[in-house]
């Protein structure tokens, strides 16, 4: 936590550092400027380098920067050694680092030292390219870069702004949400034209205006249940209603639901309009069918735009291009290179199919914007909300230089090789389950059991600022996020990690009341196992016999720690086996166990814990029915002498699990 002071010692500070002679502390001049920049990119440099040792979320908390800034501006010229320092006192303690490889949240925001020099260089440059003439380099490069990446991702060829025979192209946009409802405003604005022409109301003012309220009041656009909220808030912002649609076991738009709801719609008046599929759900990065949604729209005139903001960057690899089938059917697509392209924020390329309709939605023309070659170049402000337009374009141009096509595929298929090894260390353990499909660079998963059990499990996980994560909801179940977001992650941050998370979970379960009542059924469970395999050894037992049995058992069984025993390397994924010698249960000794139970395999008796047998009634932990039916099976199916060497093999060799808390249970 950074240091709070007092409002006298702050003003005291404050007054010491803003009143010294103006001829002494002129503002920032050139020189300064080299000197503080080299340094900066030094520091910034340092940053990158050792972001592991910084506490991924800070921990501070809300108002925590009052006591350490002054509550006023200051009247005279600052040092800037102060401005400098306090970057790592008061700014430094509230980030969260978001390109630590402990960072897991959310979906990647990545950047890289190309990037971030194009931006100076942009800063320095500071245009303001809203129409061709502003700055005509801003203009062109980003028509070019974007054909660049349209090709890169194999888009079909009317989204190219070098295809002559079409009016599509590509636009930076700030974010996907931006592109979202950009891409809804001019459906809506297709769609209300569609109606008014169908009307013949056209060059009739008062009737026109009337249609075109009534049409805009009955305009519907739909989505999947799964899709990302910004959807929502663009029918919000644009004044349309919203209808969502089921998902299927995949989490997949289901196109038999769209159809009926579309069906539905139609019979109480209103005009279906639009349709966002998404590739790359932000819950568990699951995909809508193109291929089946696609001829639903065409069918219905319906505007159909695409929401691949985080799966669009893996198109670039040929193998993921089969989420993608079905692109020929859409208006417009659009993902974020500052995502996953190592492109840091904000840089969101969208293609449409017919620019016209951004032009008919965003086309305003005072004269003080218009140039000799109006209507004869492209003037990026009809193509967004917003009318000034920062130059991304040249980031986008020197990552993509700087890597080239084969670097960047190779940065997406490590991210998602590191995705599938987590993958395999959640299925190492029992306790976890893994509920959805892994796509890509994005694993779900949580404990078995109820929501809360995973919720805690987050929330303790957060607070202790080591590893942070985010959760969703899938189909009423709570699951946690887990992403590959930095290109700077090991499989050594991920077995960092895991561990964190497994030792994190034991914490939790043994906190939990049911947690010790299912341990002690899976005990009992065990105990039933181990009898039955002595009694196929060929002894005979009476039922008095055999419940001193289980107590010397219970007596005998030595008490394990919380963490349950794991058969196999989370790392590495292979299985150890410790040997160790069957039971001899004939001979028992005073301390009730056998001479030869220092010497058996540990993963019999030390994956046991000894749970609290009170109120245990006969019936729960024997059933001498099934036991002497199982046994007699047993022993129908071969010879005593061949079962109890088959036991002894399972015994020394491996162990089964608890699919829910993981305790060992032997195998006879």
């Amino acid at each position: 936590m950074p240091r709070a002071r007092c409002s006298d010692e702050l003003s005291t500070m404050h007054s010491k550092t803003t009143k010294p002679n103006s001829a002494e502390l002129p503002v920032m001049d050139s020189e300064e400027y080299r000197k503080w920049g080299k340094r900066i990119v030094d520091e910034m440099s340092t940053y990158i380098t050792n972001i592991r040792e910084r506490r991924v979320l800070p921990d501070v908390k809300p108002g925590y920067m009052r006591a350490l800034v002054p509550d006023h501006a200051p009247e005279d010229p600052e040092p800037f050694t102060n401005l400098y320092s306090d970057l790592e006192d008061v700014i430094m303690p509230g980030m969260m680092h978001w390109q630590s490889p402990h960072n897991h949240a959310y979906f990647p925001a990545l950047h890289s030292y190309p990037s971030l020099l194009a931006d100076m260089v942009a800063n320095a440059i500071n245009c303001i390219g809203f129409t061709w003439a502003s700055s005509p380099a801003a203009t062109e490069l980003e028509m070019i870069v974007m054909d660049w990446l349209a090709k890169m991702i194999d888009l079909p060829e009317h989204f190219l702004h070098s295809n002559k025979e079409s009016h599509g192209g590509g636009v930076i946009q700030t974010t996907a949400s931006e592109a979202t409802f950009v891409s809804v405003l001019a459906a809506r604005t297709e769609a209300i034209g569609k109606v008014l022409v169908e009307l013949g109301v056209i060059g009739d003012q008062a009737r026109e205006e009337q249609a075109r309220y009534d049409t805009f009041s009955r305009l519907v656009a739909y989505c999947s249940n799964q899709a990302h909220s910004s959807v929502e808030k663009a029918g919000l912002i644009g004044f349309v209603r919203l209808r969502l649609v089921d998902s299927d076991e995949n989490l997949s738009m289901r196109p038999d639901e769209l159809v009926r709801l579309i069906e539905e719609d139609r019979k109480e008046g209103y005009i279906p309009f639009y349709v966002c599929a998404t590739l790359g759900t932000t819950g568990s990065c699951s995909f809508d069918n193109l291929e089946e949604i696609g001829p639903i729209c065409k069918e219905n005139d319906m505007w159909l735009h695409v929401d691949a903001a985080y799966a669009g960057a893996a198109f670039i690899c040929p193998e993921f291009r089969t989420f993608m089938r079905g692109i020929e059917w859409t208006h417009s697509i659009a993902f974020n290179p500052s995502k996953w392209l190592m492109v840091h924020f904000d840089c969101t390329a969208m293609w449409v199919k017919d620019s016209q309709a951004l032009h008919r939605s965003f086309n305003v023309d005072p004269i003080y914007l218009q140039h000799e070659n109006t209507g004869l170049a492209i003037d990026f402000m009809h193509w967004q909300v917003g009318l000034s337009k920062r130059f991304r374009a040249l980031k986008l141009w020197w990552v993509i230089r700087s890597f080239g096509v084969k670097g960047l595929q190779k940065h997406i298929r490590e991210s998602v090789r590191l995705a599938a090894k987590f993958e395999a260390f959640v299925r190492s353990d029992p306790r976890f389950e893994i509920p959805a499909v892994r796509h890509l660079g994005l694993v779900v998963f949580r404990l078995k059991g109820e929501n809360e059990l995973t919720e805690k499990l987050l929330k303790k996980m957060n607070s202790e600022g080591k590893v942070h994560c985010v959760p969703a909801s899938l189909k009423g179940k709570y699951v946690i996020r887990f992403t590959v977001t930095s290109q700077y992650t090991t499989v050594e941050d991920l077995t960092r990690d895991w561990s964190i998370i497994r030792t994190t979970a034991s914490e939790i379960l043994s906190q939990t009341p049911a947690g010790e009542e299912h341990r002690t059924r899976v005990f009992l469970k065990a105990m039933r196992r181990r009898i039955k395999g002595m009694l196929m050894a060929g002894k005979q037992y009476s039922l008095d016999s055999r419940m001193d049995l289980v107590t010397t058992l219970v007596s005998s069984a030595k008490t394990a720690n919380g963490m349950p025993t794991m058969r196999e390397n989370s790392m590495e994924a292979q299985e150890y086996y410790e040997r160790g010698e069957m039971l001899d249960s004939a001979v028992q000794t005073d301390d009730m166990c056998s001479p030869r139970s220092r010497r058996r395999s540990k993963s019999v008796d030390d994956g046991i814990s000894v749970p609290d047998l009170k109120g245990v009634t006969l019936d729960d932990s024997i059933n001498e029915a099934d036991l002497e039916e199982e046994c007699s099976s047993s022993s129908s199916s071969s010879s005593p002498e061949a079962e109890t060497r088959h036991s002894t093999r399972q015994m020394n060799g491996r162990s089964n699990s608890c699919h829910q808390c993981g305790a060992t249970i032997p195998t006879m």
